[in-house]
């Protein structure tokens, strides 16, 4: 009788976890050290939005994952509101913020997705130099376009149970980190 409930709170847990493992990987100290991302609130924004794009592309190309990409966002979202009233954000500056970080995440998405499905590296690079860099043209930028680009191909190769669980995402912090 309540299984629809039952089953809802399965997706959203299903989600949650992901999408920690999402954030974990966003947190990746390469990012920072070895890719020049700016350690500040920002620039760890940037990776959980580069992070989740490439988790979410690659899920929803597996048939019926429609339920588990919508409840990722629905986390990524959630933990935005979380975030931003952790930062002393007011109530009613709260939502506008929300509804800005999830339209940045679109507009990200839209931006990444024609250099990934070619492996455009240099026009990933200059997606990322806008949104990650700020505009600044900075060294590590092309490398991390060519990251991005070898994150995807890693993901294409995973299946969906191993994507849909996140630990398909923790082979990946080895990618970033070596040298």
């Amino acid at each position: 009788m309540f299984e629809w409930l039952t089953g809802r709170h399965q997706d959203r847990a299903k989600a949650e976890n992901l999408y920690g493992a999402v954030v974990t990987l966003a947190r990746t100290p390469g990012f920072y050290s070895r890719f020049g991302v700016p350690d500040t609130p920002e620039g760890r924004f940037e990776m959980v939005v580069l992070s989740l794009f490439l988790t979410l592309e690659r899920l929803k190309s597996f048939p019926g994952s429609e339920k588990l990409v919508q409840s990722t966002i629905e986390a990524f979202v959630t933990d935005m509101d979380d975030c931003l009233r952790e930062m002393g954000v007011g109530d009613l500056g709260v939502s506008k913020r929300v509804k800005r970080a999830a339209a940045a995440f679109y507009e990200r998405a839209a931006s990444y997705r024609p250099a990934l499905a070619t492996g455009d590296q240099a026009g990933m690079a200059a997606v990322l130099t806008q949104h990650v860099y700020l505009g600044h043209a900075v060294p590590q930028a092309p490398d991390l376009a060519a990251l991005a680009i070898a994150m995807w191909q890693m993901l294409e190769a995973e299946g969906e149970a191993r994507l849909a669980s996140g630990a398909a995402l923790e082979s990946l912090s080895g990618l970033i980190n070596e040298p």
